[in-house]
């Protein structure tokens, strides 16, 4: 990015794209507890955490979409989530952020997927909380024909009319979640029915099996689905070089799915490699504390809607790179960046250039 001034052109058209955010929705569920308050159990003789607030908020997926509408950008979301309290408190979040859910199914037959997230507080005055084990509710079975017919069926229906398209694989186990192989294919067919739109996919565990979309893996990602540093051929790149090993791996899935790769590096930012080679866009220098939480979704957010403004691959990774600058300093929580926050971050780039 040269400078502010191309920085506003694109964020001048943030409001006026529409993006689908097509994957696994996640409640994430925060009990703050106060140790002072703890009681004994009179039926086990343990203690008993006593729960003083309650607070929650979309996650996995919903966290792009949270990151998204903070650009004022247009949501609409397609996912599977059960008939249930954790369904309607995920239901709520979305909605309240202005996001269409019409694309939602809601079935008995599925849980809510949900990270409930005991937080201590610290018997300090001011002091932060402390996270203890983490209470996943995931599904654990494949998801029915009937529901896999049901989500890409909204896609062919929502497709045609957004500008971008994220899709979000965050359940590892095979089929269990929203991307089913049947749904990564489906979205391969729109994708290559609609090149016009933006398609970028983002995937813990399957990465390598996405075809004909952009595909957004970290250095780990992309180096598990290329394979074992021996199994394949880099010449004489040394293993340690983080950057030239991203430049191997992002070249790699590049030569297999021939749709831009970006590679996020934390700090270092992102290696991007196109048709028309690669290009290390460097990360965004912050000082102080720092939460990476959710920091992936921060770029996704970005690049996607970088693209679907009509930026550069180059360009949409610095955007991704400016909005993980900023929501990184929001401690203990999955922060957001906003377009006034873009402008401001790019103010001060531009004078640490000068």
């Amino acid at each position: 990015m040269q400078d502010k001034s191309r920085l506003d052109q694109l964020l001048e058209k943030f409001p006026s794209l529409h993006i689908l955010v097509v994957g696994d929705f996640f409640l994430d569920k925060y009990l703050s507890i106060d140790p002072a308050l703890s009681e004994t159990s009179l039926e086990t003789g343990l203690e008993a955490y006593q729960v003083v607030e309650i607070r929650h908020s979309p996650g996995a997926a919903g966290t792009v979409v949270s990151n998204l509408r903070a650009l004022e950008t247009q949501v609409s979301v397609v996912g599977v989530i059960g008939r249930d309290g954790e369904g309607f408190d995920l239901k709520q979040g979305l909605i309240q952020r202005g996001v269409a859910i019409e694309g939602l199914i809601e079935t008995p037959e599925r849980f809510t997927p949900t990270y409930t997230k005991p937080m201590l507080r610290s018997t300090t005055p001011g002091g932060s909380e402390r996270e203890l084990n983490r209470l996943d509710i995931k599904n654990r079975r494949p998801l029915p024909a009937d529901l896999e017919a049901a989500v890409i069926a909204q896609l062919d229906r929502l497709v045609p009319a957004v500008d971008g398209v994220v899709i979000a694989d965050q359940v590892q186990e095979r089929n269990c979640g929203l991307i089913t192989d049947k749904v990564r294919a489906a979205l391969a067919r729109l994708a290559e029915q609609y090149p016009e739109k933006i398609f970028v996919a983002d995937s813990r565990v399957r990465i390598g099996e996405f075809e004909r979309v952009i595909i957004k893996p970290n250095m780990h990602e992309a180096r598990e689905a290329v394979g074992r540093w021996e199994d394949w051929k880099v010449g004489d790149y040394a293993e340690d070089d983080g950057l030239v090993a991203a430049r191997a791996c992002g070249e790699a899935l590049f030569a297999q799915n021939q749709k831009p790769v970006f590679v996020t590096l934390g700090a270092q930012g992102i290696l991007v490699v196109t048709e028309d080679g690669f290009e290390h866009v460097r990360g965004i220098p912050v000082s102080g504390e720092i939460d990476v939480v959710g920091a992936g979704d921060s770029v996704m957010a970005g690049v996607v809607v970088g693209l679907s403004a009509g930026g550069t691959a180059a360009e949409a990774a610095f955007i991704g790179n400016m909005a993980a600058s900023i929501t990184i300093q929001q401690i203990g929580t999955t922060g957001t960046a906003s377009r006034e926050q873009l402008h401001q971050r790019m103010k001060m780039v531009d004078e640490d250039r000068r």
